[in-house]
């Protein structure tokens, strides 16, 4: 095994190793602007917080005048504050506020800005936001605060499709898809996929995709080059068989319902976003980066592409030591710390 490859390893191993302990479970947040399109990642977050034992907070950030804008009256913004809390109070039910597992937050400033500095300052986990807000809906397929969220916030980010239709009080997730590509990093993400198919009694699925292999083309492909594409692509399908196998019987004696796709031939990122259509999944978990690992940007090209075109709930793992928290750490380095409203 290269250097390379044992460095990978070694982070996919810590990766999962964080998502073992609870320590890695500490804090969820949802993230509400008070529209019909936000208040969708409710179910969502309370299946996430039951699911995974860890405590919920309900974010909501005024945002104010903006930059140019009259001041606002001291009385009639108090009342702004008192009214943005009653409301996120108002999301839960009575007994799920018990014992302080759920909580709500009001914060004031720039909402990107400070939802990321709050979850930095918090130690959250995993954000849950959707991908439009009070907006509404655009041409574009990520609204500009869940798109700068998506690439700033630390931890671990739940994406809820705008699209998604309201459905039960708290989200059942009948079916996990979780894409594998043969490294350390998305194989990171399996325990907490593991834990989420057994607390909701879930088909876990786990599928990779064996693309066609790529030769050099000056002209059309003789027929050696032909066999040559299809002796390489007959190895890939043996060789990520033999993986999923592998990963089966890893976890096996979870007794969760599994199932192992093979996809043969094709972009490795429309073959998913087609898979989650064709098996209705109802949440897809995978790592921000896979085999590439490129830490200078906060997605890799697949899960990129997936959150921008799968209409499903995505859940995309990053472990705290990941680069994308440095990455929110300097973005917003000197910003001032958000205020919070009082009770």
């Amino acid at each position: 095994m290269s250097s390379a490859e044992t460095s990978e390893r070694t982070a996919g191993e810590r990766a999962e190793q964080e998502l073992r302990t609870p320590a890695g479970l500490r804090r969820i947040v949802a993230c509400f602007d008070g529209s019909e399109f936000g208040e969708r990642v409710l179910p969502h977050a309370l299946a996430m917080a039951k699911g995974l034992g860890a405590p919920l907070s309900l974010l909501r950030v005024l945002e104010g005048g903006g930059p140019g804008a009259a001041p606002l009256d001291p009385l009639d913004w108090n009342l702004h504050r008192e009214e943005a809390r009653s409301y996120l109070e108002g999301l839960v039910e009575p007994d799920e506020r018990a014992g302080g597992a759920i909580e709500a937050e009001v914060i004031e400033g720039p909402a990107a800005e400070q939802i990321c500095l709050w979850a930095r300052h918090h130690d959250v986990d995993l954000t849950v936001l959707c991908t439009h807000g009070v907006s509404g809906q655009t041409e574009w397929s990520l609204a500009s605060t869940a798109r700068k969220l998506v690439d700033r916030v630390p931890g671990s980010i739940l994406l809820v499709p705008a699209t998604a239709a309201p459905g039960e009080r708290i989200a059942r997730y009948r079916r996990i898809l979780v894409p594998l590509d043969g490294s350390a990093r998305a194989e990171s993400v399996l325990p907490l996929a593991a834990r989420l198919a057994a607390a909701h009694d879930a088909e876990l699925l786990l599928a990779h995709v064996v693309p066609a292999p790529e030769l050099t083309e000056i002209g059309p492909l003789d027929a050696e080059d032909l066999e040559l594409r299809e002796r390489l692509l007959r190895r890939n399908e043996r060789v990520a068989n033999e993986y999923l196998d592998r990963l089966r019987a890893r976890l096996a004696a979870s007794d969760l319902s599994l199932r192992v796709l093979v996809l043969r031939g094709g972009d490795a990122r429309s073959r998913l976003a087609r898979l989650i259509a064709d098996e209705a999944v109802d949440l897809v978990i995978l790592s921000a980066h896979g085999r590439s690992g490129h830490s200078d940007v906060p997605l890799g090209s697949v899960t990129a592409y997936l959150i921008t075109h799968a209409a499903t709930p995505t859940l995309v793992v990053r472990s705290r030591s990941d680069s994308a928290r440095r990455v929110a750490a300097k973005a917003v380095q000197g910003v001032r710390l958000p205020s919070q409203a009082t009770p």
